[in-house]
C-alpha cells in the first residue's frame, strides 16, 4: 500500500510538471508572436513603408507607373491578395510570417520583407 501511494505521488507530480511545462511553452509562444516586427515595402530598392504585422490592415502599394499590389496584414501574416502584374506570381505567394521571409513582384520591382518578430523561416 505504501509503495502505490509513493507510486501516486510521483505520477501526479510528473503530471503536474509536464502541465506548467506545457502552460510555459504556450506562454512563450504568444511572446514570441506577440513581439511583431513589420513588413517592409521596398519598390526598385527603396523603402517605401513599414506596416506592423500587429495591426490588420490593407495596403495598396501603387508603382510610379501607376502599377499597383494590395498587401494584406491580418493576424500576423503578411500577404499579396490582387496584383496588376500578368503573372500574379506574389498574389499566389502563401502569406509570410517569420523574419526574413519576403513575397516579391518582379514585374512591379516590389518587394516585401518582413523584419523582427519570430526568427528563422523553416
Amino acid at each position: 500500500m505504501k509503495r502505490e501511494a509513493h507510486r501516486v505521488r510521483h505520477d501526479l507530480l510528473l503530471c503536474g510538471g509536464c502541465l506548467a511545462l506545457a502552460l510555459l511553452m504556450l506562454v512563450l509562444l504568444r511572446v514570441c508572436r506577440d513581439e511583431g516586427g513589420y513588413a517592409v515595402v521596398r519598390i526598385d530598392g527603396e523603402t517605401h513603408c513599414r506596416l506592423p504585422l500587429t495591426e490588420n490592415t490593407e495596403y495598396v502599394i501603387e508603382t510610379a507607373d501607376g502599377q499597383r499590389n494590395t498587401l494584406v496584414i491580418e493576424d500576423g501574416r503578411a500577404y499579396v491578395s490582387e496584383a496588376t502584374c500578368p503573372d500574379g506570381i506574389c498574389a499566389a505567394h502563401r502569406p509570410i510570417t517569420r523574419d526574413g521571409e519576403s513575397i516579391v513582384c518582379l514585374p512591379h520591382r516590389v518587394v516585401i520583407e518582413l523584419e523582427g518578430g519570430t526568427e528563422g523561416a523553416t
